[in-house]
């Protein structure tokens, strides 16, 4: 399945090439895109299991869902 997932704090192609790189680690994870313009990221997972692995991939790297919390800590992490 593919999705389109808003995200936070996504500011250049130094974040973007961070959540490609941490998000193509992931098993079941693929085809990752980053619109850095719209601040989203696509990609194709097998179960919903791994759709929430990337959601907790991204907020771990300070780029939490635009539903989520943003907390002062996780813009910082992004920054980083």
């Amino acid at each position: 399945m593919k999705t389109t997932k808003g995200i936070q704090n996504l500011k250049c192609g130094g974040c973007a090439h961070t959540i490609i790189s941490s998000l193509n680690d992931l098993d079941n994870i693929s085809d990752v895109q980053i619109n850095v313009e719209r601040s989203q990221v696509s990609f194709v997972y097998l179960t919903e299991v791994d759709e929430k692995a990337v959601c907790q991939k991204l907020k771990s790297l300070g780029y939490p869902a635009v539903e989520e919390e943003n907390s002062l800590g996780l813009k910082a992490k992004s920054y980083i």
